[in-house]
């Protein structure tokens, strides 16, 4: 069992690029619906990868080619950890890009495609580092249960939910779960912090519907349901939602007041996250609740006016927020404007203490000390949500360490997607020094 007198007989990283962009080439877009190649082609180029070493996974289908997998390896004497990532990715115009999204090229130090940062970066260091590992007997402190899944980009109910509730022997022992998004860089006034993710706010997918008296759009018409949704969607996507400070962000503003000379309060809780500068457009949400109108769908000609009107919108509240969440937007949608939900998800917050965030704490400070690392809530969503209905912990640890000037946030889900070739090496390196610790 590795410990810090182990010497390591392997390098963790030796084939972490080459396995990212064999990832990215393998185009598993998920467009949300029944369109697009699926997972199937990933999972098992994952499969193999494991069985080079010795590893036997299960593979799984919610639906033809939406394949997940699973696989344990590692004999130590801790309670499971789940180390999870997801083989999907969101859609990419090639036509909009520097580079082929699905061609994993490498231009000024970066390896550009989509999926290097959400999330075939951290698929392929878990991968790298497990097969280093494996290899030569290295086994973690603790058993691992590794699990690649299907539809994150769109809930995760192929994927991850499928998993959970279909196979939970699989990965019900496990007590704690590690994925994606944490571990990453942001710089404060010159200080690198190490952003792990301890929380993640709800999601509220809904659709609105509102529905009116159709009729000759030359008539007078008080009715009308385009008016009232329109009015509706307009009032969600302007209002402020107020500063709601959860015990994660309350320890990350805290550490940077720390570097900036001040004390961390909700008045100024906003000027702390801008502090971030490249990184405050993704931190800012996750001091509020936050409601953004993204579809709309109603009529079919000019001079017809439609008896039903529908929009979609994508709401994300905290932990603690969700009854302030549909209370506000009950009173921003009005009389006549209905909604459904999509996707209806729990926030969750886990503890950042204990020794599995010791571990990450210390295998990130042993790589970079002069830097800090605390907690954050994610603003976004990912497959721990589904994981912890099973009891575990969760955690986002893919660890970056990332140029000052880059906006991280931008490359999710944005055009140029792409990851410095020594921060995927840097995360291998730091996550297989977690493995030893955790």
């Amino acid at each position: 069992m590795a410990d810090q007198s182990t010497p390591k007989t392997y390098d963790a990283a030796a084939e972490v690029v080459e396995l990212c962009r064999d990832l990215i080439r393998i185009d598993t877009s998920n467009y949300g619906d029944a369109e697009g190649p699926g997972e199937r082609k990933a999972a098992e180029y994952v499969a193999a990868l494991l069985d080079e070493v010795g590893i036997e996974s299960t593979l799984m289908e919610s639906e033809p080619g939406r394949t997940s997998l699973v696989a344990r390896w590692g004999d130590g004497d801790g309670e499971p950890l789940l180390i999870h990532g997801h083989l999907d990715v969101v859609p990419a115009a090639a036509e909009d890009w520097r580079f082929d999204p699905f061609a994993a090229e490498i231009h000024d130090g970066y390896l550009w495609g989509r999926g290097t940062v959400d999330m075939k970066d951290f698929d392929a260091m878990a991968l790298s580092v497990v097969r280093a590992r494996a290899r030569t007997g290295a086994q973690p402190r603790r058993p691992l249960v590794l699990c690649f899944t299907a539809d994150e980009e769109a809930g995760g109910h192929k994927g991850a939910q499928y998993v959970v509730e279909q196979y939970p022997d699989l990965i019900a022992d496990c007590t704690q779960a590690v994925g994606e998004v944490g571990g990453f860089t942001t710089t404060v006034r010159g200080k690198r912090i190490y952003l792990i993710e301890a929380a993640e706010k709800g999601m509220a997918w809904l659709k609105l519907t509102a529905r009116g008296k159709a009729g000759h759009g030359s008539m007078i018409n008080t009715d009308n349901a385009i008016s009232r949704l329109a009015g509706a969607v307009a009032r969600i996507g302007a209002h402020q939602w107020p500063v709601r400070l959860t015990p994660a962000m309350e320890v990350l503003l805290a550490a940077v007041a720390d570097i900036a000379g001040t004390e961390a309060t909700p008045e100024n809780a906003r000027a702390l996250v801008e502090e971030f500068e490249s990184s405050a457009a993704m931190l800012g949400s996750t001091i509020a609740n936050i409601c953004n109108p993204t579809m709309f769908d109603a009529g079919y000609k000019v001079n017809v006016i439609p008896s039903e009107a529908m929009a979609h919108v994508d709401g994300r509240f905290l932990p603690g927020y969700e009854e302030e969440f549909f209370a506000t937007l009950a009173e921003l949608c009005g009389d006549g404007v209905t909604w459904e939900a999509v996707s209806h998800q729990q926030p969750w917050a886990s503890p950042f203490e204990g020794r599995i965030v010791d571990a990450m704490t210390a295998s990130l400070l042993e790589a970079d000390p002069d830097a800090v690392v605390a907690p954050f809530l994610m603003g976004a969503g990912t497959d721990a949500k589904h994981f912890r209905k099973l009891g575990m912990d969760s955690y986002g640890f893919a660890p970056l360490r990332l140029p000052a000037d880059l906006d991280f946030g931008s490359l999710f889900h944005g055009v140029d997607e792409r990851v410095p070739l020594e921060a995927l090496e840097f995360g291998a390196r730091v996550f297989d020094r977690f493995l030893d610790l955790a």
